[in-house]
């Protein structure tokens, strides 16, 4: 076991699954904060274990997933093992991602069952999350409906081409979302994405550009060869500088100086996808350098904030995700 998922399991990790933050809070935020627990996380450790082809490890993390998640309409995003609750509402790209990981492991486990299991919660997604051919960020079980836009990053176009639904549903549903998805696009200056489609007003919105938000966006268009040559020069100019930020205004003005672990793991996933190895080592090598190499520190192996003691799951987890690749 390597040092980074030694500190996930040993530090990061609860009964109930990977905390979203190391150090506790009361769990009571609008956001989830603390030990709480994210449908984000697990759907990552899924598909990092059938990456690495760990069956058993999958089989465990999958279980857990199940257990803890698992409602009539979806997955539910979060849980709060302090407040003992689930929220009712699922969060369409963790769900995707979960499926996208159980249709991995029939592949990579030659397992029938997991194929079996992802069309089920593939047709069941489809049952709540998609309206007359658009996809819907999430669905809210207390109150029977889903909300009125889809956020860009969440359209994961690999996996909707394998839902388990009539051809001709699935084929309306992807030329749908990919054109939301394409459309986007904020321009050749800066080849980012916009935020989120509202699909009451038919327009874009987006505050200020979130570069992890975009990174994935332009990842999904990757997974089905539909990405832009101007987002891959610009994504590996910046990662050759080291100067990819956390938030960005829409003309590509930096608003932060934040550099995260998050963004280098997945622009190597980027450069993976894309076969571009000299992209994906440059990026696991800019990744490395937040990673915490005192054998001394409570976080040894892991990515954070020593000053601070913080550790985020996102960041850690994507980045183990990205090792394998």
């Amino acid at each position: 076991m390597d040092a980074l998922e030694q500190f996930i399991v040993t530090k990061l990790t609860g009964s109930s699954g990977v905390y979203t933050n190391l150090i506790e809070t009361e769990q009571s935020g609008e956001a989830a904060s603390g030990h709480e627990i994210l449908s984000e996380s697990a759907s990552l450790r899924m598909l990092a274990a059938v990456r690495s082809g760990e069956k058993e490890r999958f089989a465990e993390e999958w279980a857990l997933a199940k257990q803890t998640f698992d409602m009539k309409g979806g997955f539910s995003y979060r849980y709060s093992p302090k407040q003992q609750k689930l929220y009712p509402v699922n969060a369409a790209v963790d769900d995707l991602r979960i499926i996208r990981a159980l249709y991995e492991a029939g592949d990579t486990f030659r397992d029938k069952h997991y194929t079996e299991e992802a069309d089920k919660y593939g047709e069941r997604f489809y049952n709540y999350n998609v309206k007359n051919g658009y996809m819907y960020d999430f669905y809210d079980e207390n109150y029977k409906k889903t909300n009125t836009f889809v956020t860009l990053c969440y359209i994961d176009l690999g996996t909707m081409r394998k839902l388990s639904v009539s051809g001709e549903s699935r084929e309306f549903l992807l030329n749908n979302m990919s054109v939301i998805l394409k459309d986007g696009y904020l321009s050749d200056e800066f080849p980012f994405y916009e935020t989120r489609f509202n699909y009451e007003s038919g327009t874009y919105t987006s505050e200020n550009i979130n570069t992890v938000e975009s990174l994935l966006s332009i990842l999904a268009l990757a997974e089905v060869d539909q990405q832009k040559s101007s987002s891959i020069d610009y994504i590996k100019q910046q990662v050759e500088a080291g100067t990819l930020y956390g938030q960005y205004s829409r003309e590509g003005k930096p608003l932060n100086d934040i550099r995260s672990t998050a963004i280098y793991a997945i622009t190597a996933m980027i450069g993976a996808e894309i076969g571009d190895d000299a992209l994906y080592r440059k990026s696991i090598e800019r990744m490395n350098e937040f990673r915490i190499t005192d054998a001394g520190s409570s976080l040894y192996g892991g990515f954070g904030d020593v000053a601070s003691g913080q550790a985020y799951s996102f960041d850690n987890l994507m980045a183990s995700l990205a090792y394998v690749y």
